[in-house]
């Protein structure tokens, strides 16, 4: 008889992919190029996923979304899409009326963006929570907290509260707002919102592709004309041009990259397949670059910790502040 070559498992038994041969009850799955077992249990978002035959099958909760400004000009919005923009005005982060005539709308939290360094980027300064119509306002700036009220009409309820590092501002319409009193923000919306917000932090529809639909509702590639639609003035001027701090600023280009090699280094390498370190690692060398005017250490804290924050909630916790770092 002749020899076939090839691996073939024998009748009844399926490929593992990692050289053996099982039954099909114990194939494995496979999640961020890494393989699980049958049985085993992964975290995605809000829902639990189990290995099942060689598929997973995930619980269908509907879960919270969450947009993350921070740094010099950095963002993640509610649908994961990651942009740098760097404009000196006042901008709609997030709201829920969009042009639809029949939305009065119940919050719109908006972010104060000034210069910091002086490379011309910007950081966020102060951020405003305009809650129900009637314009309750929550304003955070500068490690301060205060509560204006304007008009009442229909009240939503809300409740703040420190949580570590962090104030945490909760409405009652699904609405959370989370700052580290420096210069990060984290927007949680409930799923209700789903398709109904827009603003910076993008649309939460769990589409990437469109996140950058201006304020007339047209769609750009774009994020500088995307985000200078979203100003609140029309004296600020428009960003004409994305800032490279760290062109601008040579001789600081190899403290940053080595000080935040630390994103793409052993220390987080539990979390690589998780969550891609990249983008964070480049912002990192930007926010280093372009933190001149002191508070350097605190610019590269922020940027790591940002991507810590995605690590833990993709399930990988990692311990990377030391008494030399952060």
């Amino acid at each position: 008889t002749e020899c076939v070559s090839g691996c073939v498992c024998p009748e009844g038994l399926f490929d593992d992919g990692r050289g053996g041969c099982v039954e099909q009850k114990d194939c494995p799955c496979i999640h961020n190029n890494e393989w699980y077992s049958s049985g085993d249990k992964i975290k995605v978002d809000c829902n639990t996923c189990t290995c099942q035959k060689g598929v997973w099958k995930c619980t269908e909760d509907v879960c919270y979304g969450t947009c993350m400004i921070y740094g010099s000009g950095h963002y993640n919005t509610f649908d994961g899409k990651f942009y740098d923009f760097d404009g000196s005005c006042e901008y709609v982060a997030t709201q829920d009326f969009c042009g639809d005539k029949n939305s009065s709308g119940s919050f719109s939290i908006i972010t104060e963006n000034v210069p910091c360094g002086t490379t011309g980027v910007t950081c966020s300064k102060a951020i405003k929570m305009f809650l129900g119509v009637s314009d309750d306002s929550q304003y955070i700036s500068n490690k301060e907290y205060k509560e204006i009220q304007r008009d009442v009409g229909d009240d939503v309820q809300y409740w703040n509260r420190t949580v570590g590092l962090y104030l945490v501002i909760e409405a009652s319409n699904g609405v959370m707002l989370i700052w580290d009193k420096k210069t990060t923000v984290f927007i949680k919306l409930s799923p209700d919102y789903k398709g109904k917000v827009c603003g910076l932090c993008g649309n939460f529809d769990d589409k990437a592709n469109n996140d950058f639909t201006t304020r007339s509702g047209l769609q750009d590639n774009n994020p500088l004309n995307f985000g200078n639609s979203w100003k609140q003035s029309p004296m600020c001027p428009d960003v004409t041009q994305e800032i490279k701090p760290c062109d601008l600023k040579p001789h600081r280009k190899s403290w940053a990259e080595k000080e935040c090699s630390i994103i793409q280094s052993e220390v987080f390498k539990i979390c690589h397949s998780k969550v891609d370190p990249l983008p964070y690692y480049e912002a990192c060398v930007h926010d280093a670059c372009s933190c001149d005017s002191g508070g350097d250490c605190e610019c590269f804290c922020s940027a790591v910790a940002a991507y810590a924050q995605e690590c833990i909630k993709a399930e990988a916790c990692v311990f990377w502040r030391t008494p030399d770092i952060c």
